[in-house]
């Protein structure tokens, strides 16, 4: 251990620790900007610098080492007016429109500002100026609002691994854009909004549809209909300043009612519905000698990943659709049937964790006869917004059950939500219908967590299956790239496109640290500890859904309605 002095304090680091790490493990604050936790320092923003003693100019406490007896001073008037002009010179080239940016009250530049006590502009000029990209489906890019801390270019390239944009030119003329400084629709993006959660201004959000929503719910003619994922009801809490990790759930459904939703279902039920498909599509590869390993389907993110970076390994991706698009298609046959309502007069909203959910249900494969499955995604920060927008008091909701038949879910359903859970839920049913009872321990320790990847290998009647889980698309490329070299070992792999899964999705509540990221996932795991319905076979609303009308799981109904086909896609590089 170390020894230093911070402020008059004296304090203990380990050897090779960076000034801000252990002055944040005291509960010393040094603003950032462009710090990631996890990964290296750039050392970009200089928002950070401290004074050490005996050194002549600033340090950046992201980079700089401690050492033996270092005296450092976070706060004095040299530290505290180098900050101050930092933010400033941002200042001068970044717009007046605080009022209509969708980071208002949630910005870290703003919110420096007010910390630093700036109310003028110091530095004037000619500012920047670039086109607004409105080409993707999931995420808006303001270049305007790019401060340049790099932030997004890394979680791309060094956690995701998509590296869909970089630095263009330097200096003055530096801007961030994709490759050819084309949109981003024609960049290798997947859409996962892993660079909206990380960016510290407006200049990253997703493409908004609570215009559209808000004109739907206002239309006499039309039925809407919410789903809700699962990650959803324990997210939406930190939009309104509550505990990470609470369940709102029935209060949820509640609110959504008020504003005047016709239908509210629960997405875990066609979870419940996608564990079936997806088990007996497992179990009937093995027994037929299919392509394995099985890559699951959920994630849309990942599912656009594999086309573009690894084309090769499509026809072991399940060919279930994601639990929101079987959502979507049910609702519009069997709902549509069931009620003598025409499917044109529905609209379908999705209430999803997940920005990349919106190019999801923009796919031509999801929209048969060009009515699609879903019409409008709205994320967990737009459901949040639209809240406030119609003055729902979320707090005085009375809780209140989902719709049936949608609504009746295993908890099995509801752990989609987290990296593993998707697993658990498949072995729990794939164990029963290979054997024909229950699996002995529900509870399957090894693919909880956070963890990047996680392995596991369980018996299933004498025969051996090795299974994985990984999250985020930098492991995932990791595990294919073994698989490339020829590992045989696994049979069933879970993807998910964020770190940690759906609870840590892109369209989730800004500013969140990993503890409420954890809460989230703990909440998700305290649900199905308990409950009673625990696996997606006993599910009786699944059962009764086959009986009355999709027949049974592969089968010509269910096929047709519930599953899908993927393709190679060229990308700009």
């Amino acid at each position: 251990m170390i020894t230093f002095e911070a402020d008059g304090r004296t304090i203990q680091a380990n050897e090779g620790e960076t000034i801000l790490t252990a002055l944040k493990r005291e509960g010393i604050h040094v603003p950032t900007l462009c710090h990631m936790e996890g990964l290296p320092p750039s050392g970009a923003c200089r928002l950070c610098v401290v004074e050490v003693e005996g050194t002549p100019t600033l340090a950046p406490a992201c980079s700089y080492p401690v050492a033996p007896g270092m005296k450092i001073n976070t706060r004095s008037p040299r530290v505290l007016e180098a900050r101050k002009t930092n933010v400033e010179l941002l200042l001068s080239n970044h717009p007046d429109d605080c009022l209509y940016c969708s980071r208002n009250g949630k910005c870290d530049l703003q919110g420096l500002a007010m910390e630093m006590g700036i109310r003028q502009r110091l530095y004037r000029g000619k500012k920047t100026t670039r086109e607004m990209d409105v080409s993707s489906p999931s995420i808006l890019r303001d270049p305007d609002k790019c401060i340049l801390c790099g932030r997004c270019v890394r979680v791309c390239e060094e956690v995701q691994g998509v590296s869909a944009i970089d630095f263009i030119n330097r200096g003055s003329r530096a801007f961030i854009g994709t490759a050819f400084d084309t949109g981003l629709n024609l960049s290798s993006c997947v859409n996962c909004g892993q660079c909206v959660l990380v960016c510290p201004t407006g200049a990253l959000s997703e493409t908004s549809s609570l215009a559209d929503v808000v004109a739907a719910l206002s239309d006499p003619d039309k039925m809407v209909v919410a789903q809700h994922a699962p990650a959803v009801s324990v997210s939406l809490a930190e939009e309104f300043g509550v505990k990470p990790g609470t369940d709102l759930d029935g209060k949820m459904v509640a609110a959504l009612r008020r504003i005047g939703f016709d239908r509210v279902f629960d997405t875990s039920f066609t979870a419940d519905l996608t564990i079936m498909e997806e088990g007996s599509e497992l179990v009937h590869r093995i027994k037929t000698g299919g392509v394995l390993p099985m890559l699951t389907s959920c994630s849309p993110g990942w599912i656009k990943f594999v086309e573009e970076f690894y084309p090769e390994f499509i026809p072991n991706i399940s060919t279930c659709k994601s639990p929101q698009q079987m959502m979507g298609a049910v609702i519009k046959s069997f709902f549509a049937q069931r009620e003598a309502v025409d499917p044109a007069k529905i609209v379908s909203v999705s209430i999803m964790p997940c920005t990349a959910k919106k190019f999801e249900c923009s796919r031509p494969e999801m929209a048969p006869g060009h009515v699609p499955d879903v019409d409008y995604v709205l994320t967990t920060r737009e459901l949040g917004q639209l809240l406030r927008m119609f003055g729902v008091d979320l707090a005085a909701m009375e809780p209140e059950a989902a719709d049936t038949p949608f609504g009746e879910r295993s908890s099995a359903g509801k752990i989609f939500g987290a990296s593993g859970g998707v697993m658990e839920a498949a072995v729990r049913s794939a164990y029963f219908l290979i054997t024909g009872k229950e699996y002995p321990e529900l509870k399957i320790q090894p693919v909880r967590g956070m963890q990047g990847c996680k392995e596991v290998r369980l018996n299933v009647d004498g025969l051996e299956l090795g299974a994985a889980v990984v999250s985020g698309l930098g492991q995932a490329r990791k595990l294919l790239d073994q698989l490339k070299a020829g590992r045989k070992d696994l049979h069933f792999i879970e993807v998910m496109t964020c770190p940690g899964g759906c609870i840590n999705g892109g369209g989730q509540p800004l500013k969140a640290d990993m503890e409420a990221v954890k809460s989230r996932m703990q909440a998700l795991y305290k649900i199905d500890r308990e409950e009673q319905l625990r696996v997606s076979h006993r599910n009786k609303w699944v059962l009764r859904l086959y009986e009355e009308f999709l027949g049974k799981p592969l089968g010509e109904t269910s096929h047709r309605l519930l599953h899908t086909h993927y393709a190679k896609r060229d990308v700009l590089l």
